[in-house]
């Protein structure tokens, strides 16, 4: 697997970048089907879909990894809060609203 600093064309490093994409978009996935399992675990405990602490920890979690590795806190974070926000989203019209925004 090249990685960006073997690249010596704008061809190589365009398919490195493409290979990457292809490993986001599937990590997504597996994501996502974490996300449809939520919603049935939380529709059992009786949990609302935004649940505001952990909210905070994942995107602390992901702003300490991002620091970690050396990329910029800011735009993981930023990254993270809007698949965080299209989760609950995607929870919320399966368990609706009603519960509230309260944290159990």
């Amino acid at each position: 697997m090249p990685r960006a600093e073997n690249c010596t064309t704008m061809s190589e490093l365009r398919a490195e970048i493409d290979r990457i994409d292809q490993a986001l978009v599937a990590l997504l996935r597996e994501r996502v089907g974490c996300i449809d399992r939520a919603v049935t675990l939380k529709q059992g405990e009786g949990l609302p879909a935004r649940i505001e602490s952990r909210v905070a920890e994942v995107l602390a979690k992901v702003r300490r990894e991002a620091e970690r590795n050396g990329v910029e806190p800011e735009l993981v974070e930023r990254l993270w809060s809007d698949l965080i926000e299209w989760s609950i989203a995607r929870e919320e019209r399966v368990l609706g609203s009603e519960a509230g925004r309260e944290e159990r």
